[in-house]
């Protein structure tokens, strides 16, 4: 009887561990034996064409002990280049390559005038600490992690605001910039990517954001993340 019970409570929880690796729309958990999907909202790419691209950056992060697994994106069309930032270090793996949270960069390779969008996942596995790496060579000195990026997400409603993220005292900024999303079932359309808007601007070691919204917006949830790239100050 125990055992059968036993066989029954391995069942029920085979199958509500597949459910949750299925409930994502992408394959953020495919091959994890173990995951937690966490989906992103549409991130809206700069529709700019010629040679200067501009990127559309966006951070997702995992629950408490757990690091990146997998990623995966859905694109409202197929001329979205979409990667992420890894770090630098030997095998290739979570908690090596990934940490807790990960940054999609997404560009926009087309030439027509619309409202490019991505949406991105990560499949988040329980952290067992990752490698490290041995230097190999005292007349250099391997990759590290210079920088850290300090994010802010913010709700957008009608009307202007301002949002910022700013380093450390002991920081300085040495990068920046902000990205719109959508929390829509489907990609959202070119009017209400239209709707949201923003001008950035960099004071001291702070960066700052005026956001705009129209009336469209009226429920919808959108959202404007703030990227400030530190450094520490030396």
């Amino acid at each position: 009887m125990i055992a059968r019970r036993l066989a029954v409570v391995g069942a029920v929880l085979a199958l509500a561990l597949g459910a949750a690796s299925s409930a994502g729309a992408a394959d953020e958990c495919e091959g994890l034996m173990v995951c937690v999907s966490v989906p992103g909202q549409w991130v809206v790419v700069p529709a700019s064409r010629g040679t200067a691209r501009t990127s559309a950056e966006w951070q997702l992060t995992c629950p408490r002990g757990h690091v990146v697994g997998g990623l995966d994106a859905r694109l409202s069309e197929r001329a979205i280049d979409v990667s992420f930032v890894g770090a630098l270090g030997s095998p290739v793996t979570p908690g090596v390559t990934t940490s807790r949270s990960v940054i999609f960069a997404a560009t926009y390779t087309g030439s027509t005038r619309g409202a490019p969008t991505f949406k991105p996942f990560i499949g988040c596995i329980p952290a067992a600490g990752g490698g490290g790496r041995v230097p190999t060579s005292v007349a250099a000195v391997p990759p590290g992690k210079p920088t850290t990026t300090r994010v802010k997400t913010v709700r957008v409603r009608a009307g202007t605001t301002k949002v910022s993220q700013a380093c450390t005292a002991r920081e300085r900024l040495v990068g920046a910039s902000h990205a719109f999303a959508f929390g829509t079932r489907t990609p959202p359309s070119a009017s209400l990517v239209s709707g949201v808007s923003g001008s950035q601007s960099v004071r001291e070691n702070r960066v700052v954001v005026q956001v705009r919204g129209d009336a469209e917006l009226a429920g919808v949830r959108a959202f404007v993340q703030v990227h400030a790239v530190c450094a520490v100050a030396r």
